[in-house]
């Protein structure tokens, strides 16, 4: 068994951005939350983190990339906090609390964007620091623990294509898209430069900001029931109009963002594709056959906004990029997928 305090190499993870395909809500809970039906699959653009001991002092974060705002508010410290908690009385060092640990992150996914990044981070660093320090929870702790963390959680700690009901802690993993290696469907991303709080998004659903009721659901209930089995690439680039329909959040991130609605019917003249609403928005994505496709795909938005003919909502310039659907697998750049804000207020 390995001292936490002698480790050299830091614990490191990936944790991919999420895209709901679907997402119904099927109504509001006494709670707070919100009872969703969606179907999500995660993607190959991730952030990085990693987390190493440290001899003294209190946690700390350093973050590079999207500013994800102040470090104390920060999910990946909550989450590491949370994990010392309940591993205090059952770690090798035990009755001493596990040690503080320095993390390192790179936000490489937009923040309150609807690709779930906050989530993901917050469920890495619950895998980085019981490897860092050498615990272990069984499953149904680490389920509860993820759930305690967030809403969102839970669905990474399920490798691939995942069915998410309640407020999101029950996740059934889906078969997803069945391809090879290297021949995963390509996904062009677009996010305009106005952060979204799920929040905001939620409160102009409830005020009456939705599509017709039970149109998301009843398409989202027939996917899922495809993608349990699995679709092939081409039949999911078919199913692309009605999963960009599928969300019962786009009217009300319009209704926020009114500016969005023009933007995404631009990008669908530009592309001549359906164009979805990632999560609460105000992320769009649009699905390709491969990657290369996606990427062209992207050199062309990129052009029409630095050549003016597409005008994107913000003060800035909005993120675009492709990446693809992971399958399941490990994800690259040497770590492992990581189980993965969880804030009731940023799904």
């Amino acid at each position: 068994m390995t001292d936490p305090a002698r480790r050299l190499s830091p614990a490191v993870r990936l944790a991919p951005a999420k895209l709901n395909l679907t997402l119904a809500v099927v109504g509001r809970r006494g709670d707070g939350f919100h009872d969703l039906h969606s179907v999500v699959v995660r993607l190959a653009l991730a952030d990085r983190l990693s987390v190493a001991v440290r001899p003294s002092g209190d946690d700390s974060l350093h973050v590079t990339g999207f500013d994800p705002g102040p470090t104390a508010d920060n999910l990946v410290l909550r989450a590491i906090a949370a994990t010392r908690a309940a591993t205090r009385a059952s770690w090798p060092g035990a009755p001493a609390p596990p040690p503080a640990l320095a993390a390192r992150l790179d936000k490489r996914i937009p923040v309150a964007a609807g690709l779930g990044g906050g989530s993901s981070d917050a469920a890495a660093a619950i895998d980085a620091a019981l490897e860092a320090w050498d615990a272990t929870l069984p499953e149904a702790e680490r389920l509860r623990l993820a759930a305690a963390v967030g809403s969102d959680v839970p669905l990474f700690l399920v490798p691939g294509a995942a069915l998410i009901e309640g407020r999101g802690e029950r996740v059934t993993g889906l078969h997803g898209v069945r391809c090879r290696p290297g021949e995963e469907p390509g996904v062009l991303l677009v996010t305009p430069a106005v952060p979204v709080h799920t929040a905001d998004v939620f409160a102009a659903w409830s005020g009456g900001a939705m599509a017709e009721p039970g149109v998301a659901r009843r398409a989202s209930e027939h996917f899922a029931s495809e993608f349990g089995s699995g679709l092939g690439v081409p039949q999911l680039i078919e199913r692309a109009a009605v999963l960009a329909s599928a969300n019962d959040l786009a009217a009300a991130a319009a209704a926020v963002v009114p500016e969005l609605v023009r933007f995404r019917r631009a990008v669908m003249r530009l592309l001549g594709r359906p164009v979805g609403v990632a999560g609460s928005g105000p992320t769009l994505w649009v699905l390709y056959p491969s990657a290369n496709e996606a990427e062209a795909a992207a050199a062309v938005v990129r052009t029409a906004i630095g050549e003016g003919p597409l005008v994107a909502p913000g003060d800035g310039s909005p993120f675009v990029t492709a990446t693809t659907i992971e399958s399941g697998a490990e994800l690259a750049d040497g770590a492992s997928s990581a189980p993965g804000d969880a804030r009731r207020d940023n799904r």
